[in-house]
């Protein structure tokens, strides 16, 4: 063997000679944690915050790790007091019987065996002053920081966060905490606290610098923020342009952020920074149901058609694939959608679609094309109108017909729902009123929808009872002479389920068969779920729909209800859930049997 072999070798034995007999770390055996006189609520919040008790939840038996632990349990344990008013409380945390604190880092045990926590919280404090000096309104300050209350420090910091706040929103876009005296008196059990602000001088915005943007026109960018560039500063101003620039859809991220600098006068830039998203994207769906058979869905976007955030967008459906009850239905439609036109809220919207749908009552061809613009008032409010030719023309089973005209829909939605796709709480409401003007034959009225849905969360979301409202209404033009595709129709995924696809709506000559059946009028449908969370990712569903369909009105004898129940399965996606419903008439004689729907999103 050579000497380098040998050396090496010796080396090697050393490091194990010296591994096998150091001292070897032992798993912790217990930890104690005693609160004496603590209340049920406090002594909680002080296990909320304990790193050892975490660390005991986690399995962490490693020395080390409970050691650091333990060193860290001081400051955690006195801000947990603090949080509750407790100023004079105690704390102590024994190492195998040693002071945690008392103990130098690099003599840390290599072996623990018992840590005994002990917190004596003390008596609550009280405000004996609560002040903050200048304030730009007094009444907005919580009312937690006042003369008497409990002297939680979380009131001190949300009563400061609240008045810079307030002077930010008064246009004072620098303004900081200047000082603060906080004394705590052991004796009276009494806090003081005297909290001095320095608002700064009132500002207005100055220029918005756009750094990120490729693709995008830096006019363009400018235009949909709509950062009112001369006016008194906002905090409110600059998330609602943050919000612009997402919601226009051509970026993954955006953030907006003061110039740390006022530039003279009274000038405070803006810098957003932008990350472009992907030109295109593509989306395709699919749908099964027992009588309407197969959907697919599918839709083509260009984000950023000319460099200013013009989104074209192609949809196309093809739906009613091996329908028992009708022939395949399909659909194409390019929408050409300019945000920012007019207002920064407001978008201008160019549309055509052509459609074709056959079943077993009619078939005939559609064509639409509109102008239109939708405006967001608020996060939760939304309206729009537009301007539409529409054409529809084909057979049923007495003649030919031909329907043509202009209409100006009117929509508003109200929308303060936690999910689109899965919610618990919130509501839902989507209405239209639509004027048409009839050309040739067809008649002119007034054709009136609404969607309404409400949603109750219990448990943390566990379980959610969800509702549904829907009604329609068509106002001066007779049922023979309304395009088809404005009547109503009710059962299916869609309405009630349980019941067969359309399979109910009015006789139109009031004959003894239901040759001439047609679309109604009139519409009410309403639905209610009850959903629960078995585990993490699967949820049922229990429902009962209901439905309504009417000639003259939705009470008259030419018209009818259903009804039908049942249950569903839920599996969570990240891009929402997959519904499997099974469900079977309840009432009503529009179909017998049980039908199943699978799709992807809660019913609604």
């Amino acid at each position: 063997m050579s000497r380098l072999a040998r050396a090496t070798l010796c080396r090697l034995s050393l490091v194990a000679v010296l591994a096998l007999s150091g001292p070897q770390a032992s798993a912790l055996e217990t930890i104690s944690f005693n609160t004496p006189g603590a209340s049920k609520d406090l002594r909680a919040a002080l296990q909320g915050a304990s790193l050892l008790l975490t660390a005991q939840a986690e399995k962490r038996t490693d020395p080390q790790d409970i050691f650091a632990a333990a060193r860290a349990e001081y400051g955690r344990l006195l801000g947990a007091l603090y949080a509750e008013g407790h100023y004079s409380g105690t704390i102590r945390v024994l190492v195998d019987g040693q002071e945690a604190a008392s103990i130098p880092p690099l003599d840390a045990p290599t072996r623990i065996d018992q840590i005994e926590v002990q917190v004596d919280p003390g008596p609550q404090f009280l405000f004996s002053t609560a002040a903050i000096d200048p304030v730009a309104d007094r009444s907005k300050l919580p009312p937690a920081f006042a003369f008497g209350q409990v002297a939680r420090s979380g009131a001190v910091r949300d009563a400061a966060a609240v008045a810079v706040l307030t002077w930010r929103d008064a246009g004072h876009a620098k303004a900081q905490v200047a000082g603060q005296a906080i004394t705590a008196d052991h004796r009276t059990q009494r806090l003081s606290a005297a909290i001095t602000l320095d608002p700064g001088p009132r500002l207005r915005f100055g220029r918005l610098t756009v750094q990120g943007a490729d693709r995008m026109r830096p006019d363009r960018i400018l235009a949909i923020a709509g950062l009112p560039e001369g006016q008194v500063f906002s905090p409110a101003e600059v998330d609602r342009a943050a919000d612009r620039l997402r919601r226009s859809g051509v970026f993954q991220s955006v953030a907006l952020t003061e110039a740390d600098r006022v530039r003279a006068p009274d000038l405070l830039d803006i810098d957003a920074t932008v990350v472009e998203d992907r030109l295109h994207r593509y989306s395709v769906g699919a749908e099964l149901a027992t009588e309407e058979g197969f959907a697919l869905t599918g839709y083509w976007l260009h984000r950023n058609l000319l460099g200013g955030a013009e989104r074209l967008r192609v949809d196309s459906a093809i739906t009613n694939i091996g329908a028992d009850t009708s022939g395949v239905d399909y659909s194409l439609g390019v929408t050409l959608d300019r945000p920012a036109t007019f207002t920064a809220d407001t978008t201008l919207s160019l549309s055509a679609k052509i459609g074709h749908v056959a079943d077993v009552r009619e078939d005939y061809d559609s064509a639409a094309l509109s102008a239109g613009v939708s405006h967001v008032f608020s996060n939760k409010l939304s309206g729009s109108l537009a301007l539409a030719y529409e054409f529809s023309k084909g057979n049923d089973a007495r003649q030919d017909f031909l329907y043509r005209n202009l209409s100006l829909p009117l929509g508003a939605t109200w929308d303060n729902r936690d999910s689109s796709t899965d919610a618990t709480k919130g509501v839902y409401i989507d209405a239209e009123v639509k004027p048409f003007y009839g050309l040739g034959t067809t008649d002119s009225g007034v054709r009136l929808k609404m969607d309404a849905r409400g949603y109750r969360g219990f448990g943390a979301g566990r379980f959610v009872l969800a509702g549904r409202v829907q009604a329609g209404a068509i106002y001066g033009a007779g049922l023979l002479q309304t395009p088809r595709d404005f009547l109503f129709y009710s059962g299916g995924g869609g309405t009630v389920r349980g019941q067969p696809y359309q399979s109910l709506g009015v006789n139109a000559l009031r004959s003894l068969t239901d040759d001439y059946r047609t679309g109604g009028s009139f519409f009410l449908g309403t639905s209610v779920e009850a959903r629960v969370k078995v585990s993490r990712k699967i949820g049922m569903v229990g429902f009962f729909d209901v439905g309504r369909i009417g000639l003259d009105s939705l009470t008259d004898d030419a018209g009818g209800w259903h009804s039908g129940a049942g249950l569903g399965l839920r599996y969570d996606t990240t891009v929402g859930p997959i519904r499997l419903d099974v469900a079977a008439p309840v009432g009503g004689t529009t179909g017998d049997g049980v039908q199943l729907y699978v799709g992807l999103g809660q019913a609604f």
